[in-house]
């Protein structure tokens, strides 16, 4: 049996090089991952433990302020502190560090000075320890104010020289430097802008205050471990009266690193899971893939293991033959997309240094889990995408050898595969059903992801039920179109319903992904265009394209700007909320000027905007706050990020409907005097402006734009700018959407390639007798497309209609969160359909090709 085995693994090799390509798809996306993120984790694991001192000595806050949507101010501590640290024992050095992240650098043209868009630009000191991430290469370090040292990397892609004076837009104000030396990273640049200048002028331009430091970076002693050291340094910040060490944060190198590697891993991740979530549709379309192909080679060997079972072999043996060849195909695809992965890797750190972010592919890491894991995802593959044949194998009959039998069980009744399908289909309408009722997000997305499930293995299941009604449809004008030939090319997709489906789910589980994602997509943004249009009543919006803080210069300059009627500031405040009901929550809220109606249309269930921006006051969503029991008077104490704690009073309840929320969890807004009292020195995320009566918009417009022109991160943008901005971050969710579309069709159409290549061996005979009787070798391929392209459409159809379910569904759950519009992309479900069609075609070249250029005499001949 295992010669057997062999044998027939050998001489179907061709056949399985296709399956073979779904394993190697979905190895080489895990590996690929795996490596990817190993790599990149290492990579800067060193690079942060390069940049961080034995002991880091920061300000506490209450909680961790994210950066990009926080109110932008520098956390800060005395700078004397490091000369108090200087006397303790075991410390070398302990050195001022004034670093900050939310600055702009521009050059002569009023252009940003960076590497990447979305790459964030420090401005710190140069004052290096003895390790550093980057060193001087050419020029001399900065000596005095109005001196600066960039990063090569920048200097590179912004086409940066000594000598050229450059702007650096920050907190306190803008100041002019002079590039006087490149520094180099030593370790990788993670695509950051890096600019340094002299200690002083840090701290004075940056940091706007000459005594103070963003953290002290202390160095230990020879001899002197980090943890001894932090317990010393801790101890003399304490000074023995528990007033000193409560107020700051000691971390050793390797705490520094972690932390730093914490904050930079969201980011990763996101590559990480958005490869395994390739790699998860490549594994699922694959097994579909793999269980057609074993079940048509066991279909065509019917009489080959009907002798195996005629000579002896027992049920068991043909099935453990058959698992034999998965594992064997398993491996194989293994080791190939083992291979395919690290190029993958390597293809991926390459995409990186294109958009900034310099790795060393000679640094690749490849752990022990990463051949483990590629072992066990193509094994694991193959061999439960194969169990299921290898049954039905093992079932053939010893008469079988005798008898002519083309195709096992194509005859036999769906009853079974009916009844599975119906149940799992009504359980899968039920939960849809049950999520459209739901009132809270939670239970009804769960509701949604049970349904979504239990309803696509139901289309699995009763797909071949659907074949013959809906393929007499779909070909219903084949014989009109293309006459006889168009006749038997409906007739062989109506043959076999059970290869037909299995053919067409590969493209039904990609498409139907694609249509629920597409409403999803299209609802979101109609519902943002909606609410857009209904509550922002100012003419401009003023705000950086990563929605970031920026100087408050800004709304200086423009509040002089001629035709300026209104002008609101708006600030991102984050804060913990202790409510009445016990539960601490973590947002961010939104603090406003006093004339806040005429730029924003809220509809309040109680107070309004007057009470919900006076001093001591806060407005919040009328949901949340019933969902914690918060009414009009109820005080909430408040935690800003700078560790003070406020008690506020409830003035008002906006309606949730209303567009209140400002992106953040419980719609929380108070007026900027309020936020300035307890985070002081925090900047304007957004300016609302409405022109003055009698200027032309488009006017002020132009002047805002030359205006604001040294200001280049800022931009100017009417409610058509505003509704394109929101477009386009949706546009991320939707491109990676057709991605994962673009990775289903491929493995779609090899299915499809798979599945018509075996047919055509198993109809050579018949072919043969076609020929001879008259047909074409045109006819044949065209034969051989139009049942490739109906088994492409029924797929399409398949696919969409239960994405629209899908989608329709999903639409309830972000009715939930305020989106209320619904939107069906349909001009993308005609291209989808068009598109499948091509799909079809592609996939019917080789094996029309082939079955074009069969021997007329030989394929009568064959057994």
């Amino acid at each position: 049996m295992l010669r057997a085995t062999l044998r027939s693994f050998l001489a179907h090799k061709g056949r399985l090089l296709l399956s073979a390509l779904a394993v190697v798809l979905s190895v080489a996306f895990v590996v690929g991952s795996l490596i990817f993120s190993d790599t990149v984790n290492r990579t800067f694991d060193q690079l942060f433990r390069s940049a961080a001192s034995d002991v880091t000595v920061t300000p506490k806050s209450a909680f961790d302020e994210n950066s990009r949507y926080g109110a932008g101010r520098t956390p800060t501590l005395p700078a004397a502190l490091a000369d108090r640290l200087s006397g303790v024992p075991g410390v070398a050095a302990a050195r001022v560090d004034a670093t900050v992240e939310n600055v702009t650098v521009i050059d002569a043209r009023d252009k940003e000075v960076r590497t990447t868009a979305n790459a964030p630009t420090l401005a710190t000191d140069w004052n290096p320890g003895k390790e550093t991430p980057v060193r001087l290469t050419s020029g001399h370090a900065p000596r005095r104010d109005g001196q600066a040292v960039i990063d090569a990397n920048t200097a590179d892609r912004a086409h940066v020289e000594i000598g050229d004076t450059l702007r650096i837009i920050a907190a306190p104000g803008t100041f002019p430097v002079k590039v006087t030396g490149i520094a180099a990273f030593t370790t990788t640049n993670p695509g950051a802008t890096l600019v340094y200048v002299d200690t002083p002028s840090a701290q004075r331009r940056l940091l706007g205050d000459p005594d103070a430091a963003s953290s002290i970076k202390v160095d230990a002693a020879p001899g002197v471990s980090d943890e001894t050291l932090k317990h010393r340094v801790a101890a003399a910040l304490d000074g023995g009266k528990g007033g000193g060490a409560d107020r700051y944060e000691l971390r050793t190198r390797a705490e520094q690193a972690e932390s730093d590697a914490a904050a930079f891993g969201e980011f990763l991740d996101i590559i990480k899971y958005v490869m395994l979530g390739f790699a998860g549709v490549a594994v699922l379309v694959g097994v579909f893939l793999i269980v057609n192909t074993f079940s048509m080679l066991i279909a065509q060997r019917t009489r080959e293991l009907g002798l195996l079972r005629a000579l002896g072999a027992e049920r068991r043996q043909v099935r453990r033959s058959v698992l034999a060849e998965a594992v064997l195909l398993g491996v194989s695809g293994s080791t190939v997309g083992l291979a395919a992965g690290v190029g993958l890797a390597i293809a991926l750190i390459e995409l990186l240094g294109l958009l900034g972010m310099n790795l060393d592919a000679a640094d690749l890491a490849f752990g022990p889990a990463t051949p483990v894991a590629a072992y066990v995802v193509g094994l694991g593959v193959t061999f439960v995408a194969a169990y299921l044949p290898s049954r039905r194998a093992a079932r053939v009959s010893p008469m079988a050898a005798l008898a002519d039998t083309e195709v096992s069980g194509v005859g036999r009744p769906l009853r079974i595969r009916a009844v599975a399908g119906l149940v799992a289909g009504a359980a899968g309408g039920a939960a849809l059903g049950a999520s459209a009722t739901r009132d809270g997000t939670e239970a009804a997305a769960a509701l949604l992801g049970l349904g979504v499930l239990l309803t696509l293995i139901a289309m699995v299941i009763a797909g071949p039920l659907l074949v013959r009604p809906l393929v007499r449809v779909l070909g219903g004008a084949f014989p009109r179109l293309f006459g006889p030939v168009g006749r038997l090319s409906q007739r062989n997709a109506l043959r076999n319903p059970r290869r037909t489906g299995a053919t067409a789910a590969a493209l039904m589980v990609g498409l139907a992904l694609v249509a629920g994602l597409s409403v999803a997509g299209a609802s979101i943004t109609k519902s943002f265009d909606a609410e857009i249009d209904k509550r922002l009543g100012a003419d401009f919006v003023l705000q950086t394209n990563s929605f970031g803080p920026f100087p408050r210069a800004v709304a200086d300059r423009a509040s002089e700007v001629d035709g300026v009627g209104t002008l609101v500031r708006q600030r991102y405040v984050p804060m913990r909320v202790k409510l009445p009901d016990g539960e601490s929550v973590r947002t961010n809220g939104g603090a406003f000027d006093d004339r806040f109606d005429e730029v924003i249309r809220l509809d309040y269930r109680a107070g309004g905007t007057a009470a919900a921006l006076a001093p001591g006051r806060i407005g919040m969503e009328e949901k949340f706050a019933r969902d914690h029991g918060v009414g009009v008077g109820s005080p909430v104490t408040v935690t800003f990020s700078t560790g003070r704690t406020a008690r506020l009073t409830v003035g008002a309840l906006a309606k949730s409907e209303s567009g209140g929320g400002f992106g953040s969890e419980g719609g929380l807004m108070m007026g900027l005097g309020t936020a300035e009292r307890y985070l002081p020195g925090s900047q304007d995320s957004a300016l609302y402006v409405n022109a003055a009566p009698g200027t032309d918009p488009r006017d002020l417009r132009r002047s805002l734009e030359r205006e604001l022109k040294t200001f280049p991160q800022v931009k100017v943008r009417d409610q058509a700018d505003y509704k394109e901005l929101v477009r386009d971050q949706i546009a991320v969710l939707l491109y990676l959407v057709y991605a994962l579309l673009g990775l289903a069709i491929i493995i779609a159409v090899l299915g499809v390639v798979n599945t018509l290549t075996l047919s055509v061996v198993e109809r050579t005979r018949e072919i043969g007798l076609l020929r001879a009787i008259g047909l074409s070798r045109v006819q044949t391929r065209r034969m051989v497309r139009l049942e490739s392209v109906v088994i492409s459409v029924f797929g399409a159809v398949l696919g969409l209609g239960l994405g629209l379910v899908w989608g329709v569904t999903m639409h309830h759950v972000l009715a939930l969160e305020g989106m209320r519009e619904l939107a069906v992309p349909w001009p993308t479900m005609v291209v989808v359909l068009i598109g499948s069609v091509v799909v079809g075609l592609v996939a019917a070249l080789l094996p029309a090709l082939r079955a074009s250029r069969m021997n007329m005499l030989a394929a009568i001949a064959h057994e």
